[in-house]
């Protein structure tokens, strides 16, 4: 439906604009400025600053243009017909309306701008440089205890703070976590510290944090307070009450599982909003929990008041070089930006990219980047004459020449690639040739994680080569979205925020088949369709085009033209999900939608590194695929059937393999991390191709080291299928990945012909359309599940955003800010254990043992959920199992490590 469109005046200038649209949205269309605090474009407005003040006529009811009394905030007001806008470059009244509301916020605010980390970018510092203004204030300023931590990240100066409340709208309305708000009101009687007397303020919900009264909830609720846990001064044991009703788990499947509190009535939301939806719960430091977002209220801030404690006193906007990236963290392709000072990296940015991240990013993506540059960063390459030896320095030269005489003559069946999932394209894309052309075999999966074979299938046949069909634009506009295998907030915050952005709105209908409501869930007001692991196809099943009932919820099904499923990697490991996905897709005309958790895996998809793929979907079983490559590679490619990871490591660990090439391999990510590591031994030559030294790389006989993408230009191709070029932000001395295959080939006589980018991208270009078959997709069936026993539960795990991965290593603050560790269980399955919300439970299988604190959470009876891979929680590495297993499960008084 078209906009009306109306004409406006301002100074002096016709701009024809959308009905509805804000003064100074129009302004900026005309390229006028003017000068603001609060206003945001992706936030609501508020006008809490009144930098904005403009002078505006408009008709009076008997249709004349008459001035308004007094100046309007143009962040606020609306443009309509006949409007006539005079900003501060035409008016009088609102240059001095403007310098007014200057000088009363220079009144307190110091005048540190030389120190002042937004120095050189301040909007309030350009507004008093550029009017040639200084306040008229000879008192004493107010001041305030700094800095106060709000997270382990985030420092707070607040004599510093205007009070534009960027920070707390973005908090509520984007992030949907309220850790930060207005504390106090007017001037206040500061330096008294009882929170009655305190002037207004920005702080956190934590009164101990801002030497704030405790109010009386703190003895009744803990040191947070009634507002902070969210209970309303009821206490924590409303929450088991409230939680209360969940039926034993749907195991075998002809069980009944009712999500009621007991009487008939819904279990109530609002006590679980202070476990789930935070401040309720802590970080692993102890504090509140904030959010996986909060660092953006340090870049939208428009003063010095929030600032990054990684960032803070390191550089000057003026002292930097900047360079244009994108997040090697998740597949969302999000754009940031590297900040350089004097060959180091100083801090990372969000890029507007209005298509991808708008202007937001996570706080991995954020604070992330030490991992490149930490002590662990392998300096040059390692080499072992046998497997009892230690690995050695040597040359350059000298490893390229001993890789290339290891692997001569070792091909097909007896070779294997492992490159991970966080490649960029261009990488990616020599490992497939690499692979085909030199080692000649298709033992090459870039999955270093749980999969499957019907998921290999499912990408082949309806990712690989299908190109941008769907974006993040569509997901936002669609009117129905369902979530299978994905947990939007730990696993694409990006895609999160669109979400919540579209629920928020009320233009999305939102449902995620899980075992319990998650955080991101409830802030996305999703509908929760429970589901015990293993049990997921029988949901996915009985979802028609009509209504149906599951699991105690009425989901009235993909009904609406557009609707979207939403298919997460870790649904490859319930056998029949994926097929339950493609018949629901059939029966309703669905689009579904495969989003992977790496940054590469989608590019490694296009460049064929899966075992039954070649590049851009062509079927590597094909004759007529095989020869269209071929022709392109100058050279045949192998037609035997390859293996894939899991398989790779088995055969490897049987010691039926001569050699293994592996690279970006975390083995904590295998279900089996012991037979991962049984394989790297047994194989007589392993070459490692890694940017720090990892578990992988130190049982390697030859390990090179690799620019990370901070030191090389690259490609990653994100979930949409869209390209995402990045720069090279510092000089490195390290080679990339496809620089060293490109050597090794060399010295084995084989030409891949990929020594610049340019090349690569030309060849790749001629493979980029492909109208022949594709892979088929070999539907699964569910196994059979078996019903826990006493003292037995049903796994449940994923890995949340912020844990132990190696690419958050080194950085103790951002690992201080991550969720803590904890076990979810139903207040049944506590009271079977004879546990109390708070206490611990031990979850345990033959392998190990992992102990956490227990948090009650409405989910089936005899399910726990424990992070995957957070400390104190190394579900693969100790209990050597995944989702779906039955492990013991037992009150304990032990401490968890």
């Amino acid at each position: 439906m078209s906009q009306e469109m109306i004409t406006v005046t301002i100074d002096g200038k016709e701009v024809e604009v959308a009905k509805g649209t804000l003064v100074i949205r129009a302004a900026e269309a005309a390229g006028i400025r003017i000068p603001r605090f609060c206003d945001h474009p992706l936030l609501e407005p508020v006008g809490a600053c009144r930098q904005c003040l403009v002078e505006v006529a408009m008709p009076a009811r008997d249709g004349v243009v008459r001035p308004m009394p007094k100046p309007q905030a143009a962040c606020t007001m609306t443009c309509g017909p006949q409007m006539e806008v005079k900003t501060a470059a035409t008016s009088e009244v609102a240059r001095k309306a403007q310098n007014g509301v200057t000088e009363f916020l220079l009144i307190n605010h110091p005048l540190d701008c030389p120190i002042c980390d937004k120095g050189g970018e301040c909007p309030l510092q350009n507004q008093a440089m550029s009017g040639g203004l200084h306040t008229r204030f000879t008192g004493k300023k107010r001041v305030w205890p700094k800095p106060i931590q709000l997270t382990s990240q985030i420092l707070l100066d607040r004599e510093r703070c205007v009070l534009c409340q960027r920070c707390v709208r973005f908090a509520d309305q984007i992030a949907g976590d309220a850790f930060i708000d207005l504390q106090g009101r007017g001037g206040g009687s500061s330096p008294l510290d009882h929170h009655d007397f305190m002037g207004e303020n920005i702080g956190a919900y934590d009164p101990a944090l801002l030497e704030l009264h405790d109010s009386k909830h703190a003895s009744e609720c803990g040191p947070a307070g009634g507002v902070a846990c969210g209970c309303g001064g009821e206490g924590q044991e409303a929450l088991g009450e409230g939680l209360k009703g969940s039926d034993p788990v749907r195991l075998p499947a002809d069980a009944v599982l009712d999500m009621s509190d007991g009487a008939g009535k819904p279990a109530p939301r609002s006590h679980e909003a202070a476990l789930l939806a935070g401040p309720g719960e802590l970080d692993e430091g102890g504090r509140l929990f904030a959010s996986y977002f909060s660092g953006n209220i340090i870049q939208i801030c428009p003063v010095g008041a929030l600032t990054s404690k990684q960032y803070r006193f390191r550089a000057r906007p003026f002292d930097l070089a900047s360079t244009r990236s994108v997040t090697e963290h998740d597949a969302s392709g999000s754009s940031i930006r590297y900040d350089v000072r004097r060959g180091e990296v100083t801090r990372r940015m969000a890029q507007r990219d209005m298509d991808v991240n708008e202007e937001w990013i996570t706080d991995k993506d954020r604070f992330a980047f030490t991992w490149q540059f930490g002590d662990k960063r392998l300096k040059q390459p390692l080499y072992r004459e046998n497997k009892e030896a230690a690995l050695e320095p040597v040359s350059s030269i000298f490893a390229y020449q001993a890789a290339a005489q290891a692997l001569e003559g070792v091909k097909g069946e007896r070779i294997g690639f492992l490159p991970g999932g966080r490649l960029t394209f261009e990488d990616a894309y020599a490992w497939s040739k690499f692979a085909r052309v030199v080692a000649g075999t298709n033992n090459i999966d870039q999955r270093v994680r749980a999969c499957s074979a019907e998921e290999e299938s499912f990408v082949g046949a309806y990712v690989a080569g299908s190109g941008l069909a769907f974006t993040y634009n569509d997901l936002e506009q669609a009117p129905q979205v369902l979530l299978v295998g994905f947990e939007p907030e730990d696993e694409c915050g990006s895609v999160f925020l669109r979400l919540r952005k579209a629920s928020r709105k009320g233009q999305l209908k939102l449902t995620t088949v899980a075992p319990f409501e998650s955080p991101s869930s409830f802030k996305s007001n999703a509908k929760v369709l429970y589901a015990a692991p293993g049990t997921e196809p029988e949901v996915v099943n009985a979802i028609s085009e009509g209504a149906a009932e599951a699991y105690g919820e009425t989901f009235t099904g993909l009904t609406q033209e557009g609707s979207v499923i939403v298919l997460g990697e870790r649904s490859g490991e319930i056998p029949g999900l994926i097929s339950a996905v493609e018949q629901l897709a059939v029966r309703t005309g669905a689009q579904v939608v495969w989003l992977p958790r790496r940054s590469g895996e989608r590019g490694g998809v296009e460049a064929g590194l899966l075992p039954s793929l070649l590049p851009f979907g062509r079927p590597a079983t094909s004759e007529a695929a095989r020869e269209n490559v071929a022709a392109v590679w100058n050279a045949p490619l192998p037609a035997e059937k390859g293996l894939g990871a899991l398989e790779i490591l088995a055969k490897a660990a049987a010691g039926e393999l001569d050699a293994l090439v592996i690279g970006g391999v975390d083995l904590r990510d295998f279900p089996d991390p012991e037979l991962a590591k049984a394989a790297l031994a047994k194989v007589p030559f392993v070459l490692s191709l890694e940017v720090n030294a990892t578990e992988a790389s130190e049982l390697a006989d030859l390990v090179i080291p690799v620019a990370p993408p901070a030191e090389k230009p690259g490609t990653f191709i994100n979930w949409e299928g869209r390209l995402r070029p990045f720069g090279q932000a510092l000089v490195s001395n390290h080679p990339t990945d496809r620089d060293v295959l490109n050597n090794v080939a060399a010295r084995l006589d084989k030409e891949l012909g990929l020594g610049t980018l340019k090349e690569l991208h030309a060849e790749a270009n001629r493979l980029l359309d492909w109208e022949g078959e594709r892979v088929e997709f070999a539907a699964a069936a569910p196994v059979a599940l078996n019903a826990p026993s006493v003292g037995q539960a049903v796994l449940a795990t994923h890995k949340q955003m912020l844990d132990d991965g190696l690419t958050q290593a080194g950085d103790a603050d951002l690992a201080a800010s991550a969720r803590a560790a904890l076990a979810r269980i139903s207040p049944e399955t506590a009271a079977e254990l004879g546990v109390k919300d708070g206490g611990k439970v031990q979850i345990s299988s033959s392998a190990g043992a992992i102990v956490l604190p227990v948090v009650f959470t409405r989910m089936p009876r005899s399910v726990v959920w424990v992070p995957q891979c957070s400390p104190g929680s190394h579900v693969y590495e100790t209990l050597r199992v995944g989702t779906g297993a039955l492990v013991s499960l037992a009150a304990s008084e032990v401490t968890a490590e």
